[in-house]
């Protein structure tokens, strides 16, 4: 299967993390979660590993803080998957997923020179 990277083809950061894994030589494959989106349990499993919904969500981004406050709160994890499912550009981007499954999110030089084991 190899790399995975998950995020909308736009996004200026998922646009900087697939150039560097080309730069590397890294093979990879790209998936836009707004034309492909990821399953409740793949969203619960995504949760899982990066440390909660809380910081799976970007909160920062402009979709986020144009959400009714009502839905800014998600009380319990179907919530949060129907808010997901609903507007998945609320994942902080890129969402890296590789063959043995460890997903982590963002992007930056250093992290992926570890996270590929790039010296």
């Amino acid at each position: 299967m190899g790399t995975t990277i998950l995020g909308l083809k736009n996004c200026d950061t998922c646009k900087k993390a697939t150039k560097w894994l080309d730069r590397f030589g890294v093979a990879y494959t790209f998936v836009d979660y707004r034309d492909n989106k990821p399953s409740p349990e793949t969203l619960v499993d995504w949760a899982g590993q990066v440390g909660g919904f809380d910081a799976l969500v970007n909160k920062s981004s402009t979709t986020w803080r144009q959400l009714p406050e009502n839905r800014k709160a998600p009380g319990s994890e179907a919530e949060w998957k129907l808010l997901l499912r609903e507007h998945p550009q609320l994942v902080r981007r890129p969402v890296v997923v590789t063959d043995d499954g460890t997903v982590t999110q963002g992007f930056s030089d250093n992290g992926f020179k570890k996270r590929f084991g790039i010296a």
